[in-house]
Protein backbone atom coordinates (compact mmCIF):
# COMPACT_ATOMS: atom_id res chain seq x y z
CA UNK A 1 0.00 0.00 0.00
CA UNK A 2 1.37 3.39 -1.01
CA UNK A 3 1.89 5.93 1.74
CA UNK A 4 1.19 9.63 1.48
CA UNK A 5 4.31 11.77 1.57
CA UNK A 6 3.05 15.17 2.73
CA UNK A 7 6.46 16.79 2.26
CA UNK A 8 6.50 15.67 -1.40
CA UNK A 9 2.90 16.83 -1.88
CA UNK A 10 3.69 20.24 -0.39
CA UNK A 11 6.82 20.50 -2.54
CA UNK A 12 4.71 20.01 -5.68
CA UNK A 13 1.85 22.27 -4.59
CA UNK A 14 4.11 24.86 -3.01
CA UNK A 15 5.13 26.73 -6.14
CA UNK A 16 3.27 28.90 -8.63
CA UNK A 17 3.01 26.20 -11.30
CA UNK A 18 2.42 23.25 -9.00
CA UNK A 19 -0.40 24.95 -7.15
CA UNK A 20 -2.51 24.78 -10.33
CA UNK A 21 -2.65 21.04 -9.59
CA UNK A 22 -5.14 21.78 -6.81
CA UNK A 23 -7.70 22.82 -9.46
CA UNK A 24 -7.74 19.37 -11.07
CA UNK A 25 -11.07 17.63 -10.53
CA UNK A 26 -10.03 14.41 -12.32
CA UNK A 27 -12.27 14.78 -15.38
CA UNK A 28 -9.75 12.73 -17.45
CA UNK A 29 -9.92 15.10 -20.41
CA UNK A 30 -6.10 15.13 -20.42
CA UNK A 31 -5.88 11.33 -20.67
CA UNK A 32 -8.53 11.19 -23.37
CA UNK A 33 -6.64 13.70 -25.52
CA UNK A 34 -3.09 12.47 -24.79
CA UNK A 35 -1.55 10.83 -27.89
CA UNK A 36 0.84 8.77 -25.74
CA UNK A 37 -2.02 7.43 -23.61
CA UNK A 38 -3.83 6.43 -26.80
CA UNK A 39 -0.94 4.50 -28.34
CA UNK A 40 0.07 2.85 -25.05
CA UNK A 41 -3.49 1.71 -24.35
CA UNK A 42 -3.54 3.60 -21.07
CA UNK A 43 -0.13 2.48 -19.80
CA UNK A 44 0.75 6.18 -19.74
CA UNK A 45 -2.02 8.05 -17.97
CA UNK A 46 -1.62 11.78 -17.23
CA UNK A 47 -4.75 11.85 -15.06
CA UNK A 48 -3.35 9.08 -12.88
CA UNK A 49 0.03 10.82 -12.59
CA UNK A 50 -1.68 14.07 -11.55
CA UNK A 51 -3.80 12.22 -8.98
CA UNK A 52 -0.74 10.48 -7.52
CA UNK A 53 1.09 13.83 -7.28
CA UNK A 54 -1.94 15.54 -5.75
CA UNK A 55 -2.24 12.78 -3.14
CA UNK A 56 1.50 12.78 -2.40
CA UNK A 57 2.01 9.18 -3.54
CA UNK A 58 5.71 9.63 -4.23
CA UNK A 59 6.53 5.91 -4.38
CA UNK A 60 3.96 5.39 -7.15
CA UNK A 61 5.57 8.16 -9.21
CA UNK A 62 9.28 7.52 -8.81
CA UNK A 63 11.47 4.43 -9.07
CA UNK A 64 12.82 2.51 -12.07
CA UNK A 65 9.65 0.43 -12.36
CA UNK A 66 7.58 3.62 -12.65
CA UNK A 67 9.87 5.58 -15.00
CA UNK A 68 7.35 5.54 -17.86
CA UNK A 69 4.81 7.29 -15.61
CA UNK A 70 6.90 10.46 -15.82
CA UNK A 71 9.06 10.06 -18.89
CA UNK A 72 6.21 8.99 -21.20
CA UNK A 73 5.19 12.63 -21.63
CA UNK A 74 6.43 14.03 -24.95
CA UNK A 75 5.65 17.64 -23.93
CA UNK A 76 3.21 18.07 -26.83
CA UNK A 77 1.04 20.33 -24.61
CA UNK A 78 -2.21 18.69 -25.75
CA UNK A 79 -3.24 18.12 -22.13
CA UNK A 80 -2.64 21.79 -21.32
CA UNK A 81 -4.77 22.87 -24.27
CA UNK A 82 -7.77 20.71 -23.34
CA UNK A 83 -7.74 21.03 -19.54
CA UNK A 84 -10.94 22.84 -18.51
CA UNK A 85 -9.27 24.01 -15.28
CA UNK A 86 -6.09 25.26 -17.01
CA UNK A 87 -3.88 23.03 -14.86
CA UNK A 88 -0.33 23.40 -16.16
CA UNK A 89 0.13 19.67 -16.64
CA UNK A 90 3.18 19.75 -18.91
CA UNK A 91 5.01 22.04 -16.49
CA UNK A 92 4.10 19.78 -13.56
CA UNK A 93 5.39 16.75 -15.49
CA UNK A 94 8.62 18.68 -16.11
CA UNK A 95 8.92 19.34 -12.36
CA UNK A 96 8.50 15.60 -11.76
CA UNK A 97 11.10 14.79 -14.44
CA UNK A 98 13.54 17.19 -12.78
CA UNK A 99 12.91 15.49 -9.44
CA UNK A 100 13.55 12.14 -11.11
CA UNK A 101 16.90 13.42 -12.41
CA UNK A 102 17.79 14.72 -8.93
CA UNK A 103 17.07 11.22 -7.58
CA UNK A 104 19.36 9.69 -10.22
CA UNK A 105 16.44 7.90 -11.89
CA UNK A 106 16.40 9.45 -15.36
CA UNK A 107 16.33 6.83 -18.14
CA UNK A 108 19.71 6.13 -19.74
CA UNK A 109 18.64 7.43 -23.17
CA UNK A 110 17.91 10.86 -21.65
CA UNK A 111 21.16 11.08 -19.72
CA UNK A 112 23.03 9.78 -22.78
CA UNK A 113 21.62 12.55 -24.93
CA UNK A 114 22.43 15.14 -22.25
CA UNK A 115 26.01 13.83 -22.16
CA UNK A 116 26.21 14.23 -25.95
CA UNK A 117 25.07 17.85 -25.67
CA UNK A 118 27.65 18.44 -22.95
CA UNK A 119 30.39 16.93 -25.10
CA UNK A 120 29.46 18.26 -28.57
CA UNK A 121 27.20 21.24 -27.92
CA UNK A 122 24.23 19.63 -29.65
CA UNK A 123 22.19 16.47 -29.36
CA UNK A 124 23.27 15.06 -32.73
CA UNK A 125 26.92 15.75 -33.53
CA UNK A 126 27.80 16.62 -37.11
CA UNK A 127 28.82 13.60 -39.19
CA UNK A 128 31.34 13.68 -42.07
CA UNK A 129 28.77 12.04 -44.38
CA UNK A 130 26.24 14.77 -43.61
CA UNK A 131 28.85 17.47 -44.17
CA UNK A 132 29.75 15.96 -47.58
CA UNK A 133 26.10 15.74 -48.58
CA UNK A 134 25.48 19.36 -47.58
CA UNK A 135 28.45 20.40 -49.74
CA UNK A 136 27.08 18.38 -52.69
CA UNK A 137 23.72 20.10 -52.28
CA UNK A 138 25.34 23.52 -52.14
CA UNK A 139 24.20 24.16 -48.59
CA UNK A 140 26.27 26.31 -46.26
CA UNK A 141 28.41 24.64 -43.62
CA UNK A 142 26.87 24.38 -40.18
CA UNK A 143 28.90 26.32 -37.68
CA UNK A 144 30.24 24.43 -34.70
CA UNK A 145 28.68 25.54 -31.42
CA UNK A 146 30.72 27.78 -29.15
CA UNK A 147 31.68 25.09 -26.64
CA UNK A 148 32.85 27.62 -24.04
CA UNK A 149 29.38 29.16 -24.09
CA UNK A 150 27.63 25.76 -24.06
CA UNK A 151 29.79 24.51 -21.19
CA UNK A 152 29.22 27.71 -19.20
CA UNK A 153 25.46 27.46 -19.67
CA UNK A 154 25.28 23.77 -18.78
CA UNK A 155 27.48 24.24 -15.72
CA UNK A 156 25.17 27.06 -14.59
CA UNK A 157 22.28 24.57 -14.71
CA UNK A 158 24.45 22.01 -12.85
CA UNK A 159 23.80 19.48 -15.59
CA UNK A 160 27.27 17.88 -15.40
CA UNK A 161 26.73 17.10 -11.70
CA UNK A 162 23.42 15.40 -12.43
CA UNK A 163 24.68 13.04 -15.11
CA UNK A 164 25.78 9.54 -14.13
CA UNK A 165 29.53 9.14 -13.93
CA UNK A 166 30.97 6.95 -16.69
CA UNK A 167 33.87 4.63 -16.03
Amino acid sequence: MATIDFEFRNLILGNEIGNTLAYCYQCATCSGACPVAQVTEGRYNPRRLILDALLGLKEKIFGPENAFNIWGCTVCDTCDEVCPQKVELTEIFTILKNMSVERGEAPAHYTGQASTVLEHGKAIPMQPAIERRRTQLGLPAIMAPDMDEVTKLLKATKLPEKLPKTA
